[in-house]
């Protein structure tokens, strides 16, 4: 679908709902095409965070991976010199 910028502006339910259909809006602007509109990719329902994310895999067997939040916690805490 291809819709002009300022047809954008009272189609966007329109426009939201194509992307959620899983098709593209190209959006024009003086005849030129400026921007895309994209659904999200939905999760499966019940799976776990960052799952089929590119790069979580990487720490799936850290030893601290277990609670995140944790873990980024000891991150961010400040390093003191000795």
């Amino acid at each position: 679908m291809e819709m002009t910028a300022k047809s954008l502006r009272s189609r966007i339910a329109e426009a939201l709902a194509c992307a959620e259909r899983g098709d593209s809006v190209t959006i024009t602007y003086r005849g030129k095409p400026r921007a895309r509109l994209v659904g999200i990719r939905q999760r499966h329902e019940g799976a776990p965070n960052g799952q089929g994310l590119a790069g979580f895999g990487m720490w799936n067997d850290h030893e601290n991976m277990q609670d995140v939040d944790a873990y980024v916690r000891e991150l961010r805490n400040p390093r003191h010199a000795g």
